[in-house]
């Protein structure tokens, strides 16, 4: 196995690790803000999060859908601090309606991977599922070692070198 197969290999399981994803927003008036949010991930690399509509990062999302998430490896996992691997998407979001055919399939997607507290959050008027679609992405799994993901085929990486060619 080359060393792309492998770094590939590693991209396509990379994500079963987390139950939840980091999400970067930003306000109407530029002020970012960090959080998180627990997910599902669809086969087309859609990631879907299930947010309160009180909290800051869906108030930013309404404002502008423009949002990055990032997957990272635990730092009590990792050999290097400065070189952990780390997946980051730049994505667009797009509220999915209450009581649709895709809302329902994606609640029960929610309930097999989280359980109870789902039956708890569908009551609650104020949350609300997002799909993240990923526009492009970026993996790195070391020193010198990082790949580009983008186009239609969020499944391929390209390796990112010095080149500029």
């Amino acid at each position: 196995m080359s060393q792309l197969e492998k770094v590939q290999a590693d991209y396509e399981k990379f994500t079963e690790q987390f139950q939840s994803v980091i999400i970067s927003t930003v306000n109407a008036q530029g002020i970012p803000n960090a959080s998180y949010a627990p997910f599902v991930m669809d086969n087309a690399q859609n990631i879907y999060i299930y947010v309160s509509g009180l909290s800051t990062h869906t108030k930013n999302i309404y404002d502008n859908p423009h949002v990055c998430v990032l997957f990272i490896e635990d730092e009590a996992q990792t050999n290097q601090i400065f070189a952990r691997r780390r997946l980051s998407f730049d994505c667009t979001a797009t509220l999915i309606e209450r009581e649709t055919d895709q809302w329902n399939k994606i609640v029960e997607q929610f309930q097999e991977r989280f359980g109870e507290i789902i039956e708890v959050l569908r009551g609650l008027s104020d949350f609300r599922i997002f799909q993240l679609i990923p526009n492009e992405g970026r993996f790195v799994v070391g020193f010198g070692a990082a790949y580009h993901i983008s186009g239609d085929n969020l499944k391929q990486l390209v390796q990112i070198t010095g080149d500029k060619g």
